[in-house]
């Protein structure tokens, strides 16, 4: 028997099929675009909002959608205040707002988990392929030459895609 250290999400699988085809890939544009240009468009980033605005209401309870709504709004400040402080970049906060409304509450525990997981494995995927001829399979990607900027579009992108595909297949 295998031991699975994933944690275990509340997310209902239905309401990740429904989101998943459109999250998906803008999570890997988010991704391509940090690591090819280190920076995530808010055209990118407008269109995850406006898939939640516009699927949620059909998904969620009109209470339910609202405080998700809500949510966004503040952690949407919450970004531009640490983005202001320095501490992130504007791409990544406004990214982090837009996904923030598709997060169940209960599961922020167990993605901050995942997160910290896919963080360690995307900056050591992105210094090892620096460090060696893959790197020339996209000479032109910025991400290469920043050395002490990591794209952090390519974990945040790739934390959303893979608490929805796990809602959905776990």
């Amino acid at each position: 028997m295998a031991l699975i250290l994933l944690p275990e999400f509340v997310l209902p699988a239905r309401t990740a099929m429904i989101f998943a085809p459109f999250v998906l890939p803008l999570c890997a544009h988010v991704a391509w675009t940090d690591l090819s240009a280190m920076r995530i468009s808010n055209k990118a980033v407008l269109a995850l909002a406006a898939v939640f605005l516009l699927l949620g209401p059909f998904i969620y309870p009109l209470d339910t959608y609202g405080w998700r709504v809500l949510t966004l709004a503040c952690v949407l400040v919450a970004g531009v205040v640490a983005n202001a402080a320095g501490l992130m970049g504007a791409g990544d906060a406004k990214f982090i707002a837009a996904a923030s409304p598709f997060l169940e509450p209960a599961d922020l525990r167990g993605l901050l988990i995942l997160f910290c997981a896919v963080l360690l494995a995307a900056f050591a995927t992105h210094r090892l392929a620096r460090a060696t001829p893959l790197r020339h399979l996209v000479p032109q990607w910025q991400s290469w030459t920043q050395e002490n900027k990591f794209p952090m579009g390519f974990p945040l992108g790739a934390t959303l895609a893979a608490y929805l595909l796990l809602a959905i297949f776990v």
